[in-house]
């Protein structure tokens, strides 16, 4: 049973990984990966030379780091109150309310920011009623690192609840009626009872988190994104579009793709021994 499985992720997966080989070599077409010349580090080089490398990085970087801090913490409270309402009925009606927009286009996402922040948008409208200024969220680069954030965490904080929710689903009910009958109020419940019930799942959650903390969503950057916005929108993804998809530069592009990859499995490998060390959970 488990062999098709293991075939598919072995042809789609690993023997796709010889194409990092363009990263090292002047790709030809028509000599191939093998064919081509070979130009050591020269990508890798001409990355850190370009005068916008660290704008992207620090960018990337914080739009990253910011991520984290609000779209990790948020899911893990939506579980934890879910888990003490009451009223099953209530609690299925919002969990299904905060899933739905995991499921919205990223185009629709973007469009109803748009419509609401734009300058002739819902919320402009509603501070011209009142006598208030104008605000040009779209395009002041002040407002986009917020926007970004903003409609990223009212898309994932329920989606990505789920899995707190099935880790709390194991909680034997009657620890909870226990404590209750020794006057433990719910704050005391979810400190005692929940919240180390969760450590483990919350542990693993974030050791990817903080991988992956240079995979910003740049669907919605590129959407979102416009001249104004560069200075602190433009991240490393967004350049590896351009130069890659739009600009044919495949050999550099799969240079910073392989520095991007090695930094994400370095992060992984330091946030697991970390992990291991101070709360002895880890992936391995």
């Amino acid at each position: 049973m488990i062999i098709p499985g293991v075939l598919i992720v072995f042809i789609f997966n690993y023997i796709p990984m010889y194409g990092i080989l363009m990263a090292f070599q002047k790709y030809n077409v028509a000599e191939g990966i093998m064919g081509s010349e070979w130009v050591g580090l020269k990508y890798f080089q001409m990355f850190f030379e370009n005068p916008f490398a660290w704008r992207l990085i620090k960018n990337t970087l914080l739009l990253g780091i910011y991520s984290l801090l609000w779209n990790f913490p948020f899911p893990i409270i939506l579980a934890l109150l879910l888990d003490q309402l009451p009223s099953q009925k209530f609690k299925r009606v919002v969990q299904t309310v905060s899933y739905f927009p995991y499921f919205i286009s990223m185009v629709v996402v973007v469009g109803i920011l748009q419509e609401f922040f734009a300058s002739d948008g819902v919320i402009n409208e509603i501070r011209a009623m009142l006598g208030a200024s104008e605000i040009p969220f779209l395009v002041d680069p002040r407002y986009f690192r917020s926007l970004y954030i903003g409609s990223g965490l009212w898309q994932g904080v329920g989606w990505g609840s789920i899995i707190y929710l099935a880790a709390l689903s194991n909680v034997d009910p009657q620890l909870h009626e226990a404590a209750i009958i020794d006057g433990a109020n719910r704050w005391q419940r979810v400190r005692y009872i929940s919240w180390p019930t969760i450590v483990p799942t919350t542990t693993v959650m974030l050791i990817f988190a903080v991988s992956g903390i240079l995979g910003n969503d740049y669907q919605k950057i590129l959407l979102l994104y416009n001249e104004s916005t560069y200075e602190v929108a433009d991240v490393i993804n967004t350049y590896v579009y351009r130069e890659g998809i739009a600009g044919g530069r495949i050999e550099y592009t799969t240079a910073i793709g392989l520095m991007m990859n090695i930094v994400s499995f370095v992060l992984l490998v330091l946030t697991n021994q970390i992990s291991k060390t101070v709360s002895e959970n880890s992936l391995w």
